[in-house]
């Protein structure tokens, strides 16, 4: 009888625990990578999802692309509110990305070395650190892939990782990043 009960017991238990849903894997809170020019952003910023938000005035997502200067001139400026308080400037992130000798699809290095022709950057109000190549020891290192520059349809797209170091600030790992906007 003793047995019994225990065994009811243990039944019973188990009958109350409940199957935990697992969470979703971070890029599925993404942006479809796409090439449409469907208006879309977005990055996983220290594994964490990353895309634009908010309003301060100008456009929280922009994307500009001039075949005629300095050899095909790219960039890309977005920002966003991390604590979700659109109220203060003081919390804004920016992302920028930014290449020049850009000319058609294929992949361009953001790394140090090469700072002249591709940069990427991240501006954090809220922690104070600005992750640029104007700072002394400031490391970099990436990739930005152009996946379709279709100047006819106006549709620019492609992916980009990339690694950002300052003395003093968190090390910053964007991966998963994808973009594709019409111009």
């Amino acid at each position: 009888m003793k047995h019994l009960a225990l065994l009811l017991a243990a039944l019973l238990g188990l009958s109350q625990c409940k199957e935990r849903e697992a969470a979703p894997a971070p890029e599925s809170l993404l942006p479809p990578a796409t090439q449409t020019g469907a208006n879309t952003f977005g990055c996983l910023l220290n594994g964490q999802p990353w895309t634009p938000s908010g309003f301060n005035g100008t456009s929280n997502y922009s994307v500009s692309y001039d075949p005629t200067y300095d050899g095909g001139t790219f960039d890309l400026r977005t920002y966003r509110y991390p604590s979700g308080n659109r109220n203060s400037d003081k919390d804004q992130q920016y992302i920028i990305v930014y290449a020049r000798g850009l000319t058609d699809i294929g992949t361009y290095n953001l790394a140090n070395a090469n700072k002249m022709n591709a940069t990427a950057t991240l501006n954090d109000r809220k922690s104070g650190c600005d992750y640029h190549d104007r700072y002394p020891q400031f490391y970099r290192r990436g990739t930005l892939t152009i996946t379709r520059l279709d100047m006819q349809a106006g549709i620019v797209s492609g992916t980009f990782d990339f690694t950002l170091y300052k003395p003093g600030c968190d090390t910053i790992k964007i991966t998963n990043g994808r973009f594709d906007r019409k111009l």
